[in-house]
Formats: structure tokens, C-alpha cells, sequence
């Protein structure tokens, strides 16, 4: 079994061009399904049927598992299903009729304009949340946080820094993973757009607005210098010590920037829902949005126009006479 699944991985990452997070949680989920196949007298994977996968879909949700997390798994077992079917390691594809959960609709929590200015103003402003630069390889220090001065250039660089990020994050509504990833080469400052790769090896390129540019100028020049380390390479955003920015460290920067700008709990990914939804408030068309954020279907952008209805819903609830 354990051949099988490094098989799989393999297939996963080479020739379904997924990525290494969805490798390793795919992965997970069927060395947790193997297991409990084991434990319910399957000798080998041949004897991998319905009633196991159900029975192991059963005790994940006993668990507490969300509905989310039920409906990866059962994809994930559909898939190796699949596979081990195509390459003969199973006589049929058992998982073929497996059922998902159907996960509840939550819509995403999103800033408003106003909220979102200033949360990009807050590092001008000196919020400077306490964070660590967890994706450097020394020992965590707080220097993220310190405010400009004491004759040195590294907390200056380091709130140039976190303006760009945050400026990037609204302002072409990337996912965190794909903003850290950036280089300085996909950055066109001419045409003022970014080249992307994003989920599944997919590139796109995104444009961004005038206050970005301005933050990038400043970094460019001021910020990235201070910070550059031999280990930087290209990378456009850098960590307090020169390596690449870690997203878990980005992740802290925006939370906390939000919670001393006295705003609500916002994430990266918040940042894109509230890009989203404002540029379709704003008359953008749909399929546009769907390219800017680099979604594969069309399907997973029109959550956003629930959002623009329940924020009409609001405002019709507290203005109009009738309501």
C-alpha cells in the first residue's frame, strides 16, 4: 500500500500538475483511509470497497470533522479510486459513487471601502503589529514591529514593506501564496501589472492601481535594499532577516495591522474577497473579476455577488421607509 500511495503523489504533482499542499493534503487523507481499511481486516488494496469508504467518511464526521474537510476526503478518495482503477490496482472504480457532504454556503467576510483605506494607510500611520518573520530560518525576533527611527534603516524597511504587501493583497486581489511568491521580474512597471502562477501552474497577469505603484517605488528603493540579504535572490517581498516573506508570517502582518488600525478580524483572503466584491460593486463584469483572481470556473467567483446583494439588503433595511 505505502508504493501505492507514494505512486499517487507522484501522479498528483507530475501529472496532474497539483499543488504541493494539495499533494500532501491529499496524501493525508488517503494514508488516513489505508489505515482505517487496515483496521477494518482489509489485507490489501484490493479489498477496497464502498462500505469501507463510507465507513471512513462515518467516523471522520464522528470526529467533529467539518463539512468542508468530509467533502476534500471523499474527492481525494474519488480520485485515487480512479487512478488505482486506470492502473490496475483496483478491479473497478470503488469510489466512483461516493457522495459528498454538500458543504453550507458561507459568505465571505469582506471590509468595507472606507475600512479597507484604512487598513492600507495603517502602516503610515505606525499600527505596526507584533509579528515574527517565522519563514527565516534564525530565531524569531519582533524587529516586524518596531517603529521608524533609532538610526536604523531596517523597521523603516520593514513598514514599506508591509504597505506593499497589503497594497498588492487589495489592490489585485492575488492570494497570499501567490503575492510571496512574486519576483522582482514579474512585477511590469511600465503597464503597472504582475505576472501570477497561480493554482495548478496557471500564470495570468494582474493589474494594479497607482497606490501600489507608489508603495512599490518606495520599496524598491528604500525598503528592499535595507533588508537585501545574500539569500534574498529576486524574491520581491523579504522577511526582517532577507529571506523570501513566509505566508504564515504575512498572514500575522495583516491581522495585526487590522487590530491596531481598530478594524475587524481580516485575513489575505479577506483582503481578496473585499477586492472582489468592491470591483463588482464598482459595475466590473463577472468573467473580468474571474480573471483577475485566477478562478478555473466561473462558479467560484458568483459568491461574490451574494455578497453585493446582502450588503444591498442592508442598506435597503436601514434607509428605506417600507422595509
Amino acid at each position: 500500500m505505502r508504493e501505492a500511495v507514494d505512486d499517487f503523489a507522484d501522479h498528483l504533482a507530475r501529472v496532474r500538475n497539483r499543488s504541493a499542499q494539495t499533494v500532501r493534503a491529499y496524501v493525508t487523507d488517503l494514508v488516513s483511509l489505508l489505515d482505517h481499511a487496515v483496521r477494518m481486516g482489509c489485507a490489501d488494496l484490493t479489498e477496497l470497497d464502498l462500505t469501507v469508504l463510507r465507513s471512513w467518511l462515518a467516523k471522520q464526521r464522528t470526529m467533529g470533522a467539518a463539512r468542508t474537510s468530509l467533502a476534500r476526503r471523499a474527492a481525494a478518495a474519488r480520485t485515487f479510486s480512479a487512478w488505482a482503477h486506470r492502473t490496475g490496482l483496483l478491479a473497478g472504480d470503488v469510489a466512483a459513487p461516493l457522495a459528498s457532504p454538500r458543504a453550507h454556503l458561507e459568505l465571505p467576510t469582506v471590509l468595507r471601502a472606507d475600512q479597507a483605506a484604512a487598513l492600507m494607510d495603517a502602516p503610515d500611520r505606525s499600527h505596526a503589529p507584533t509579528t515574527t518573520d517565522a519563514g527565516d530560518a534564525a530565531p524569531a525576533r519582533s524587529d516586524d514591529a518596531a517603529p521608524a527611527g533609532g538610526g536604523n534603516d531596517e523597521p523603516a524597511a520593514v513598514l514599506l514593506r508591509d504597505r506593499l504587501l497589503l497594497e498588492l493583497l487589495y489592490g489585485t486581489g492575488v492570494r497570499i501564496s501567490e503575492a510571496c511568491g512574486l519576483d522582482i521580474a514579474d512585477v511590469d512597471q511600465a503597464r503597472r501589472v504582475v505576472r501570477v502562477l497561480g493554482k495548478g501552474g496557471r500564470e495570468r497577469s494582474v493589474p494594479y492601481g497607482v497606490p501600489a505603484q507608489r508603495a512599490l517605488d518606495a520599496w524598491l528603493a528604500q525598503g528592499r535594499p535595507a533588508l537585501a540579504a545574500p539569500r534574498s535572490g529576486r524574491a520581491l517581498l523579504l522577511g526582517a532577516r532577507g529571506g523570501r516573506l513566509n505566508p504564515t508570517t504575512a498572514r500575522r502582518i495583516v491581522a495585526g495591522y487590522a487590530d491596531a488600525a481598530g478594524l475587524p478580524r481580516v485575513t489575505p483572503h479577506g483582503l481578496r474577497h473585499s477586492a472582489a466584491t468592491h470591483l463588482l460593486e464598482g459595475g466590473a463584469d463577472l468573467r473580468a473579476v474571474q480573471e483577475l483572481l485566477g478562478h478555473s470556473s466561473l462558479a467560484s467567483t458568483q459568491i461574490y455577488t451574494h455578497v453585493s446583494v446582502e450588503r444591498l439588503r442592508a442598506a435597503y433595511r436601514q434607509a428605506h421607509p417600507r422595509a
